[in-house]
């Protein structure tokens, strides 16, 4: 599936994941591949990103600019205080605080 995290400053992450866990308003829940549509309230917390391939893009908010994932890393980590998902037709949009 295709996951797109997007803040009011920048585009955080943009690519294809093997899933995306985040925190729901009623509880964490998981998306894959072929997950029904699906609009949700995000909480306070934790989105972790399962990746397949090392071949990432995400902002590095530290210098302002674009790294890598880490060679060995298959899962990718982004705190969150609140936002809104939209999943629909194998892509998922998050928008984020």
């Amino acid at each position: 599936m295709f996951l797109e995290i997007v803040t009011p400053e920048a585009i955080l992450f943009s690519s294809e994941v093997d899933s995306v866990t985040v925190p729901g308003i009623n509880g964490e829940f998981q998306m894959l591949n072929d997950h029904a549509a699906v609009v949700s309230i995000l909480s306070k917390g934790i989105v972790k990103i399962h990746v397949h391939t090392k071949n990432h893009l995400i902002f590095d908010d530290l210098n302002g600019s674009i790294a890598s994932l880490p060679e060995d890393d298959k899962v990718l980590t982004l705190a969150i205080k609140s936002g809104t998902l939209e999943m629909k037709d194998n892509k998922a949009i998050i928008l984020a605080d």
